[in-house]
C-alpha cells in the first residue's frame, strides 16, 4: 500500500528531477510547532506515568473529550487501527464511507472483518464497526455532527461500534463528536502530528470510554509515548494562541495555492486547509508534471482522476507556481494548436 511522503519513491519515478523536492504529497503542516528544549532526561529515562496523566488531561482539554481517563495516548493514531478494530468483540463486518484513508479498510480487514467500502451512508449502520473519517481525507467531505451522534447511537444499541477519525479536524469546521465519547460505542482519533507539523514525532489519540481506552493502553503496553513527545504535545496543545494564528495561516495558504491553480486552469474539488484535492481527467498528467519538476503530489492507486496537493512551505511558493504556470501555458497551448488543425 502506498502513502504520501516517501522522496525515495518519487526519486526512483523521477530520477532526473531537480533537486531538493518539494514534498506535496502529505497533508502536514508546512509549520512546526516551535517547542522549548527538550531536557537531556526526556530522551535518558523511560517517561514517567505523572508525565503521561498529565499529557491525557491536557488532551482531553484541548479535544474536549469528557476527561482524561477517556483519552488514550499512543504513539501516532496509526497503530491504533488495528488495535480497535480487534476489540470489536463479536464483529463480523466493517463499513468504511469511501473514499478515504486506505488503512482503515487494511486494519479492519487485519482483524478479521469482511469490509464494505461505500459511498453510500445508508449503508454503514448495517455492519459491526463503521468507521468515518471528518473531515475526510482527501476529498474533505464533512458528515455533520447530528448524523455521527445519529449513527453512533444506533451502533450502540447493538452492540456494535462506530469510529470517527478526525485526524484533520483541528483545521475544519466540522463539529468534533470527541464530547460524546463517554456514551459508549463510539471512538474518537486525532492526530498530533498534522496540525502541528510534526509527523516524525508519532503521536496519536483515541478518545473512547474508560473501559475500552484502558482495553487500548493494555494492548500498546507500557511506555507508548517517548519522553520528547510528552514534552512537545504538553506545550503545544496547550498553546491556544499560536493554534489560533497557525489556522488563520493555513487558512490563508489553502486560499492562495486554490488561486495558484485556477490561475493554471486546475480546478479544485475539495479538501481542508492543510491539502487541496483535484478531481480531473488531466490528474496524471499533473502528476507526472509536477513530478518533473522535482514536487512530488498524492496519487491514488484505483483513481487515476485524483490528485491531492499539500501546502508548499514558505520557500517553496515560487517552484510551486512556475510548474503550474507551465501547466497551464501548456495546457491554452495544446487547446490552441488542436483549435488551428481543426481550422
Amino acid at each position: 500500500m502506498t502513502h504520501g511522503g516517501s522522496l525515495s519513491r518519487a526519486r526512483a519515478l523521477f530520477p532526473q528531477a531537480p533537486e531538493p523536492w518539494i514534498d506535496l504529497s502529505t497533508g502536514i503542516s508546512p509549520y512546526s510547532y516551535p517547542h522549548s528544549a527538550i531536557p537531556a532526561n526526556a530522551f535518558a529515562r523511560l517517561p514517567e506515568p505523572d508525565a503521561v496523566r498529565r499529557l491525557k488531561e491536557i488532551a482531553a482539554e484541548a479535544y474536549g473529550a469528557p476527561s482524561a481517563a477517556h483519552v488514550v495516548a499512543a504513539p501516532g493514531s496509526q497503530i491504533l487501527l488495528p488495535i480497535i478494530a480487534g476489540l470489536c468483540q463479536g464483529a463480523q463486518s466493517a463499513a468504511i464511507l469511501s473514499p478515504t484513508y486506505a488503512e482503515h479498510a487494511r486494519a479492519a480487514r487485519l482483524a478479521g472483518l469482511a469490509v464494505l467500502e461505500t459511498g453510500d451512508p445508508a449503508e454503514l449502520a448495517a455492519a459491526d464497526l463503521v468507521i468515518v473519517v471528518n473531515p475526510n481525507n482527501p476529498t474533505g467531505r464533512v458528515i455533520p455532527r447530528y448524523d455521527l451522534l445519529e449513527l453512533a447511537g444506533r451502533m450502540r444499541t447493538k452492540g456494535g461500534m462506530l469510529v470517527v477519525d478526525e485526524a484533520f479536524n483541528d483545521v475544519s469546521a466540522a463539529d468534533s463528536i470527541a464530547d460524546a465519547a463517554g456514551d459508549g460505542g463510539l471512538v474518537v482519533l486525532r492526530s498530533f502530528g498534522k496540525f502541528y507539523g510534526m509527523a516524525g514525532l508519532r503521536l496519536g489519540f483515541a478518545i473512547t470510554h474508560p473501559a475500552l481506552a484502558a482495553q487500548v493502553e493494555t494492548r500498546l503496553g507500557p511506555w507508548a509515548v517517548s519522553g520528547p513527545a510528552l514534552h512537545i504535545a504538553r506545550e503545544a496543545l496547550s498553546d491556544t494562541a499560536w493554534q489560533a494564528a497557525t489556522r488563520q495561516r493555513l487558512a490563508e495558504d489553502a486560499v492562495r495555492l486554490d488561486h495558484l491553480l485556477a490561475a493554471a486552469g486546475i480546478p479544485v474539488y475539495g479538501g481542508t486547509s492543510l491539502f487541496r484535492f483535484i478531481r480531473d481527467a488531466r490528474a496524471q498528467s499533473l502528476f507526472r508534471h509536477f513530478g518533473e519538476r522535482g514536487i512530488i503530489t498524492r496519487r491514488f492507486d484505483g483513481r487515476p482522476g485524483d490528485l491531492r496537493f499539500g501546502l508548499p512551505g514558505p520557500g517553496d511558493w515560487a517552484r510551486v507556481e512556475e510548474a503550474a504556470w507551465a501547466f497551464g501555458s501548456k495546457a491554452v497551448g495544446g487547446l490552441t494548436a488542436n483549435s488551428a488543425a481543426e481550422g
